[in-house]
């Protein structure tokens, strides 16, 4: 390199390390996501299942079929075996003679439901148990992280089956199940999190100032908590989407009325080898938005922590 390059490089180092300083975190976090290309397409996937969900009753519009609605006449063969897919049934008909594409649309609907509000109400409960345990020490983190131990070894299938049999299956229902078998993880993150930062300068410069603890818990921890939680948050919503999967499977998940992806799987357990697609459109879309959320919530990682993959 030359004396007149090397001149005309470091005439521009001072206005990059301006544009470098003008940018908070968070627009530094987003820029180093945007470049990784698994959870761009991620976030791409997820907002088309999301607006396919949204556009459900547009598409039960347009096919004349509703979620629960049943047309024996078209949907099922003469010998009473499900249609495959076609002009008047596009991903098929199931054993009943309901529209499968319909019904696999509004399945997207109560699984995302469920995902994102059983995930928000386990991410404010755990965030609330873990800094309280992790602030306040002694005697109340022996008893909430004992509490976190036997929450964590509850067999969730067994309590979800004594519940369902007490009150009956129901979407608030599910929603509450899965944050409390959440909850646990998350306050485990916060509560190692707070026990670091409890001790840092700034806090200690709260004490010294009378900040009182649950100020200086909501006013000072919690923005350092936030990307940790974020990525847990997002790890979480998958986990509960295939949660409700399961026991919708089992029977023992919404109101077996009520299409969800779960529910239709379960349905195709007796017809998949004549009609496939029974099986292979919903479990292909549970797939999908597992996946998505997973690969979305590692990029989501990376971008958060500079000395990882996330500049990369």
């Amino acid at each position: 390199m030359s004396l007149t390059e090397a001149s005309a490089e470091a005439e521009h180092i001072p206005e990059q390390a301006e544009a470098v300083r003008g940018k908070g975190p968070w627009q530094l976090a987003w820029e180093r996501l945007t470049r990784d290309r698994a959870a761009m397409v991620s976030l791409g996937v997820i907002a088309v299942i999301v607006l396919l969900a949204l556009l459900a009753p547009v598409f039960a519009a347009i096919t004349g079929h509703g979620p629960q609605e049943a047309f024996p006449a078209t949907g099922l063969t003469p010998e009473g075996l499900p249609v495959g897919p076609g002009s008047g049934f596009w991903l098929g008909a199931d054993s009943l003679g309901r529209d499968l594409f319909v019904r696999i649309l509004y399945g997207a609907r109560i699984s995302l439901l469920v995902g994102l509000l059983s995930t928000l109400l386990a991410t404010l409960f755990g965030v609330v148990v873990g800094m309280v345990a992790g602030f306040y020490g002694g005697w109340v983190d022996g008893v909430l992280a004992r509490v976190l131990d036997v929450v964590l070894s509850f067999p969730y299938l067994l309590v979800a089956i004594v519940l369902v049999a007490v009150l009956g299956a129901s979407v608030p229902l599910m929603i509450l199940v899965i944050a409390f078998f959440s909850f646990a993880a998350m306050a485990r993150v916060v509560r190692g999190q707070t026990i670091t930062y409890k001790e840092r300068e700034f806090i200690e410069a709260a004490r010294s100032m009378g900040a009182s603890k649950p100020r200086t818990m909501f006013v000072d921890v919690v923005p350092n908590l936030i990307a940790p939680v974020t990525v847990l948050a997002t790890l979480l919503i998958p986990t509960s989407i295939v949660f409700e999967a399961t026991l919708s499977f089992l029977g023992l998940g919404v109101d077996p009325r009520t299409p969800s992806w779960g529910a239709i799987l379960s349905d195709s357990v007796d017809y998949y080898r004549v009609a496939p697609g029974l099986l292979i459109f919903p479990a292909v879309m549970l797939l999908l938005t597992t996946l998505a959320f997973n690969l979305l919530g590692d990029g989501i990682r990376d971008a958060l922590d500079p000395r990882g993959e996330g500049g990369r």
